[in-house]
């Protein structure tokens, strides 16, 4: 596959996941300014049902009391998961103390090599406190799905890698999600967001 017909495919899953945020209802108290995208009031994104490497199922309802910011990705990404996992490790040092009332999640869409031990060192290499999520194939595209989450499996020399949604989204702490945060933001935008959020 050419670097052309590469970028097109990633312009595409790009625009198939901000197209429902053009549209997305503001509700009459989201009078707020963020960085990110507000989608205060959207009627997806509501929750999901995976389990963490230790086998135990997880809702948002697990979080309530902390602002959660969630990412769909897998461990093998080359740039983009990483990158946006290392900036979520970024805005908890940015929030100091504050930083024990976020949660990262990460949700993998390669349940086929992440396995719950790999998810495990993979999400933890970069803060301790972060967890990996893991579902059935089945799980998996229900659950991104009901985040609009777009992904595919792209065919690489002998095996494969996986093109998706980067979009973080990031729900307040009574669970509701409020904001979809594109990968270029910065961790000094994106922990300005989680503190008013905490505040609120």
């Amino acid at each position: 596959m050419t670097t052309v017909q590469q970028r097109s495919r990633r312009a595409l899953i790009r625009a198939a996941a901000l197209a429902p945020l053009a549209v997305a209802p503001l509700s009459a108290c989201s009078r707020r300014s963020f960085h990110g995208l507000d989608v205060t009031g959207v009627d997806w994104g509501r929750d999901f049902h995976l389990r963490d490497p230790s086998g135990r199922e997880r809702t948002l309802a697990d979080f309530r009391g902390k602002v959660v910011l969630l990412f769909f990705g897998f461990t093998q990404c080359p740039d983009i998961c990483p990158t946006a996992l290392a900036r979520a490790a970024e805005v908890l040092r940015l929030l100091d103390d504050d930083g024990s009332r976020l949660q990262v999640i990460f949700v993998t869409i390669d349940p086929e090599r992440d396995t719950p031990a790999l998810l495990r060192a993979y999400t933890q290499a970069f803060h301790p406190s972060f967890l990996g999520l893991y579902g059935t194939p089945q799980e998996t595209a229900a659950a991104a799905s009901e985040f609009k989450v777009v992904y595919m499996k792209v065919p690489s020399g002998g095996t494969y890698t996986m093109d998706h949604t980067t979009l973080s989204y990031v729900f307040d702490l009574s669970g509701r999600l409020r904001l979809a945060v594109e990968h270029a933001a910065s961790a000094h935008e994106v922990a300005d967001d989680v503190g008013t959020l905490l505040q609120a």
